[in-house]
């Protein structure tokens, strides 16, 4: 590709201010870090609730909006589907997927677990997360949650968190 077709890398953009009772994702580490998480979590697919739960994970990645984990035990028989597929976390391992059904709402690939995580990640083994834009919702103590731009990330954003978030045009450099 020639100089003047080239896509130019982002630099690291500007972090906003958390104000008080939010964190930025600017402060989240490399590599990511896992944290037990007492909120209760509801996700809805095909108008109906698919889990709710106190019990959940949520792994905190520099630039990037919390990805929540579940227990996959939480989601009711036939749920979670075993899709075909892996793909490969530098920090996590391979993640498998799954199709997410109910209500007669099928979500392909939307929900992804770690059967057999890097050390470090043990606590998502039995646990799953879901792309927030492919649930018709997902909550995080009532408030509903925005997915991460971009379609790759699962990110879940709530007003007690800000970037700027990776995911979005222009920011795969950060």
């Amino acid at each position: 590709m020639s100089a003047a077709h080239a896509v130019p890398r982002s630099s690291r953009p500007r972090p906003i201010t958390p104000k008080t009772g939010q964190e930025s994702v600017w402060d989240y580490p490399r590599p990511p870090r896992v944290e037990h998480r007492l909120e209760q979590v509801t996700v809805r697919l095909g108008g109906r609730v698919i889990v709710e739960s106190t019990d959940a994970v949520r792994v905190l990645e520099t630039s990037h909006p919390p990805v929540y984990y579940l227990p996959i035990a939480a989601f009711p028989a036939g749920a979670l589907v075993a899709a075909g597929g892996t793909s490969l976390c530098e920090f996590k391992g391979q993640a498998h997927y799954f199709d997410v059904v109910a209500g007669g709402a099928r979500a392909r690939r939307a929900g992804w677990t770690y059967p057999h995580p890097s050390r470090g990640f043990e606590a998502l083994s039995d646990r799953v997360a879901l792309y927030p834009a492919a649930m018709d919702s997902c909550e995080v103590d009532g408030e509903r949650v925005l997915a991460q731009a971009g379609g790759f990330y699962g990110g879940w954003i709530t007003s007690r968190i800000v970037g700027p978030f990776k995911g979005g045009p222009g920011t795969m450099g950060w």
